[in-house]
């Protein structure tokens, strides 16, 4: 990496360069961002994972951009026509925009009016009305151009020759392309307009059937609502700055008075940006807004998904796990404290009085021989009503009894995953064991899930899939290395998120527990093939191996930092177990006595945090929700009503909320609080715990829209200094198009 690159970068993120340097370096010998986040902090002055993850992506782009310089570059002196001063300018273009800019006029082009113009013999012509001489007279000169043979037949058709030639090298002026290209990032409007003849086909977009905004303030939602509207064939859209102003900035740039060749070059000018440089600046700006709202969208997805996998865990629990159903039963099955299949049965607790004892038999039963300590109930069809089934039985134990989101849980039973897991199951088992696992430990069982297909996300087929794809990695990877990983019980799908580990090196260490047990060391993981020191190096400390050979083993302390603790130890005149133990003893511990090369404060107070908790697991603790009794479908809700619910996504418009009537409800932005929320990812998240008002409810789309200010009790007139509550069509629609966009 150049010393230029370290220098932008270090510039755009505000950091020290030696710390973008250091940083870099590590990534470019194999260091992942978890690894160099936690356990190298003395060699990037503490970065964080975000920074970190900036730095990585920011040399991605900027190597892209050095790739395409090279390749430009390499065509110009392939063609003869690099010279000293081009090269410059490419190699000093400091954007992938400017960089183009420069190129275009050089650039292998399809035939063009202007080249056909110049094969006329039209180009002398061309360059007198460029010079724009008070004294000449354009349909005079063009005579002398006229040449039927060559396709001139008189004098206007060399002057439009002539404007076609100007007309392009308007478009092709970097100068000119990058002052409108500032004009239309900052004064550019999109206009949408119904393709006509199809109102009644694109009803859903009706708020876009004649709106206009700034594109650089358009929200990233309605950015993309207005693609997909365009992209479904009921919308027309249009992006472009005030043309008048546009051209008169063009018109100053290259228009020198009022003069017959003037008005030619004002003439060519206008055919410049109507038919070349405003379609291509359009373009752009296509993309740029594409970009940001795609950047917006794909961050509101990561951050609802980081609260989805570190969401609570039940923990080592004993737990009967049901898939409720209506016409096929409710699906049951027993898991033990570490999740795994003890057995399964089918209850149909809804199918008269004679089945439902037998239901509550089978349950009792079960509860009995496995010692159940948890229920837990599927959020799906029939999961309110198997819920008050299960309430209403005397249970051995007294077991909780706890709903939980099943979202997904059917596409991991019909997945490959599963099929390999539970391969003499069919899905319906598969499907309970997901949703029982999900509440024992919601990490480890959604990891086994693309995350497209957990229902926490906005406009998530819409927007750039490779771009998704690695934020998506990025929040799982930091999600699993944050909370650790216990080595024997994990599955290869966890494992694979592991630093430095990877798919192929999770089937292994999967495939050496199987055949040697349990590790009984992190030092055993050497044993692992394929799993070589670089690998070993970013994964161990993110590996937990509980009731090990060495104290540490247990914990988030790095292996190459045990000779540092047992040297603590051995100065306090104890063991590392007892160091653990006896927090007595770390309270003694002078951490400014052990800073060395390579160990300075960051780590050793990482270090002392962990002795005091060693393997802590940074999630918040497990908190059950119960939805208030008496509703448990559409038809119970009124306006007015207080619930209890849990947020189950957040978008830019606000959030989604389960009040078990099984259809998540709505709380526009306009009614997360009592004030002004510009994003309601500052109020909610998803996984949280809320109370809701019911303002609204549409039976005939089953739509319900919610409230979360304090005193709201039902629809009312909006206060002067609030933003206004959305309309109720508005609401609706906005409820169709999401659950729409949901496969509901």
């Amino acid at each position: 990496m150049s010393d230029a690159h370290v220098t932008q970068i270090a510039g755009e993120l505000g950091l020290a360069a030696g710390r973008v340097q250091a940083a870099a370096d590590l990534l470019a010998e194999g260091g992942t961002v978890p690894f160099i986040a936690r356990y190298r902090k003395e060699a990037t002055g503490s970065l964080d994972e975000v920074a970190i993850t900036a730095i990585r992506d920011r040399l991605a782009r900027l190597a892209e951009l050095d790739k395409r310089r090279a390749a430009i570059l390499g065509s110009l002196e392939e063609r003869g026509l690099l010279t000293d001063e081009l090269r410059a300018r490419v190699l000093a273009a400091p954007t992938l925009a400017v960089l183009e800019d420069v190129y275009l006029p050089f650039r292998p082009k399809r035939r063009t009016r202007a080249m056909l113009a110049r094969e006329r013999g039209l180009e002398p012509l061309a360059e007198r009305l460029w010079a724009q001489d008070p004294v000449t007279d354009p349909p005079a000169e063009a005579v002398a151009f006229v040449d039927p043979e060559r396709g001139v037949p008189d004098a206007a058709a060399a002057l439009a020759g002539a404007r076609d030639i100007l007309a392009e090298r308007v478009h092709e002026d970097a100068d000119g392309r990058a002052e409108l290209r500032s004009l239309y990032r900052e004064r550019a409007v999109i206009r949408s307009r119904v393709v006509k003849g199809r109102e009644q086909e694109g009803a859903k977009y009706r708020d876009y059937f004649d709106a206009s905004e700034p594109a650089a303030k358009a929200p990233s939602h309605r950015i993309l609502a207005l693609r997909r509207g365009e992209a479904e064939g009921f919308l027309t859209l249009e992006l472009a700055p005030p043309p008048e102003e546009a051209l008169a900035r063009l018109e100053a740039r290259f228009v020198r008075g009022t003069r017959p060749a003037a008005e030619q070059v004002r003439t060519a000018v206008r055919d410049s940006y109507k038919r070349l440089l405003g379609p291509a600046l359009e373009t752009e700006l296509r993309q740029a807004t594409k970009q940001r709202a795609d950047a917006e969208a794909i961050r509101v997805f990561a951050a609802n998904l980081r609260r989805l996998l570190l969401a609570p865990p039940l923990g080592r629990r004993r737990v009967l796990a049901v898939d409720p159903g209506f016409r096929t039963g409710a699906k049951l099955v027993s898991l033990d404290a570490q999740g795994a299949l003890l057995g399964h049965d089918v209850i149909f607790p809804t199918h008269g009085e004679r089945r439902a004892a037998e239901a509550a038999a089978t349950v009792r039963a079960l509860c009995e021989r496995h010692r159940i300590e948890v229920l837990a109930v599927g959020n799906g069809t029939a999961g309110r009503e198997t819920e008050a089934f299960l309430r209403g039985l005397e249970l051995p134990g007294a077991p909780a009894i706890v709903m939980v989101n099943e979202s997904g849980a059917s596409i991991y039973s019909a997945s490959e995953v599963a099929r390999e897991e539970f391969p003499d199951h069919d899905v319906t088992v598969r499907g309970a064991v997901s949703i029982g696992r999900r509440l024992q430990d919601p990490l480890a069982e959604l990891v086994k899930l693309d995350p497209k297909s957990i229902g926490v996300g906005q406009y998530q087929h819409d927007v750039d899939q490779g771009d998704l794809r690695r934020m998506l990695d990025d929040v799982v990877v930091s999600c699993v290395n944050g909370v650790g990983v216990e080595v024997n019980t994990a599955s290869r799908e966890l494992l694979a998120y592991v630093s430095g580990l990877g798919p192929q090196l999770a089937a292994n260490v999967v495939a050496w527990r199987a055949e040697h047990g349990p590790f009984r060391s992190r030092r055993q993981l050497r044993e692992v093939p394929r799993l070589g020191p670089k690998a070993f190096e970013q994964a161990a400390g993110f590996l937990r191996v509980h009731d090990g050979e060495h104290p540490l083993d247990a914990s988030a302390v790095h292996p190459e930092r045990y000779p540092l603790v047992e040297t603590i130890a051995r100065d306090l005149g104890c063991t590392v177990g007892e160091l653990l133990r006896d927090e007595t003893l770390r309270g003694r511990i002078d951490p400014r006595r052990y800073v060395a090369d390579g160990v300075g404060l960051p780590t050793l107070h990482d270090i002392l945090a962990e002795l005091a908790r060693p393997g802590r697991d940074p999630r918040e603790r497990f908190e059950p929700l119960r939805f208030d009794d008496g509703v448990r479908e559409l038809t119970d809700l009124r306006p007015g009503m207080k619930l209890a619910g849990v947020v189950t996504n957040v978008a830019a418009f606000g959030a989604f909320v389960d009040v078990g009537v099984h259809q998540d409800g709505l709380v526009h932005v306009s009614r997360l609080a009592d004030r002004f929320v510009r994003d309601p990812a500052e109020v909610v998240h998803v996984g949280q715990h809320v109370r809701v008002t019911v303002v609204e409810v549409d039976l005939e789309r089953r739509r319900i829209g919610l409230s979360m200010r304090a005193e709201e009790t039902a629809p009312r007139e909006p206060r002067p200094e609030s933003r206004p509550p959305p309309p109720k069509t508005r609401m609706a629609e906005l409820l169709q198009d999401w659950h729409a966009k949901r496969g509901r």
